[in-house]
């Protein structure tokens, strides 16, 4: 089993009086793809805001590296290798393809390497290579998750947060962007992935979560959770 690069134990989040997460317990094991699946409002989206600092956990423990790094701020985390590639894609819309990619390298002073990481985002998403001096706003949907991912991979993360990455997206175009997600993978990024297509995000993750109402129902590794009738049912339409 991988070392664990990032562990939640028993983490309550809470919006005002909402509990949004209750007792949550996720691990990340260094170099794998887990995806955290559920219906809306389960608490995905929530406990990847948590890891990434932008909400304070009420309760519980996350640990990054085996450090603590519950409520710190997200450009400390950023400096730390973890990187959160937002639902609904955060792009800057009236900045340019490059500016935006330019923007992911924000905290490094290594010209060079960083020229090299934009060469590679270029290589992993010709399509954006073609556009590169375009408004960002004017991307269709599935670019626009193209140079999020890629803006994301400026930053040299260790680790990864994807939220819900095929959203909205045309079937061939998804099939693209989790071709290029376990490409990330394979070359040593560890991912934690947000994902409504239950069918796809198991399928190339190494563990799975099952979130409800805020709690982990059920986990397994991806095949387990693919072959559940629980899951079939709830999950893949079945």
């Amino acid at each position: 089993m991988a070392d664990a690069l990032l562990e939640l134990t028993n983490v309550d989040v809470h919006y005002g009086a909402i509990h949004a997460l209750r007792g949550v317990s996720v691990r990340v094991g260094e170099g794998e793809i887990v995806t955290l699946i559920g219906a809306n409002g389960a608490g995905k989206t929530t406990t990847l805001r948590a890891v990434s600092g932008m909400l304070k956990p009420s309760a519980g423990q996350i640990r990054y590296g085996g450090q603590e790094i519950g409520g710190l701020k997200p450009h400390k985390l950023v400096a730390r290798g973890l990187c959160h590639a937002p639902e609904g894609r955060g792009i800057f819309p009236n900045l340019t393809i490059l500016e935006n990619l330019k923007l992911g390298a924000f905290l490094r002073r290594d010209s060079a390497e960083i020229a090299k990481d934009l060469e590679h985002g270029f290589t992993l998403f010709p399509r954006l290579r073609e556009r590169a001096g375009q408004m960002a706003g004017t991307l269709s949907g599935g670019e626009q998750q193209m140079l999020a991912i890629a803006r994301a991979l400026m930053a040299r993360p260790r680790l990864l947060l994807l939220d819900e990455p095929s959203l909205g997206l045309a079937p061939q175009v998804v099939e693209t962007i989790f071709k290029i997600i376990q490409e990330i993978n394979k070359a040593g990024v560890t991912i934690l992935l947000v994902e409504q297509n239950a069918h796809l995000a198991l399928g190339i993750a190494n563990h799975g979560y099952v979130l409800e109402t805020g709690s982990v129902v059920q986990t397994g590794t991806g095949a387990e959770l693919l072959k559940s009738p629980e899951i079939r049912k709830a999950y893949l339409g079945e």
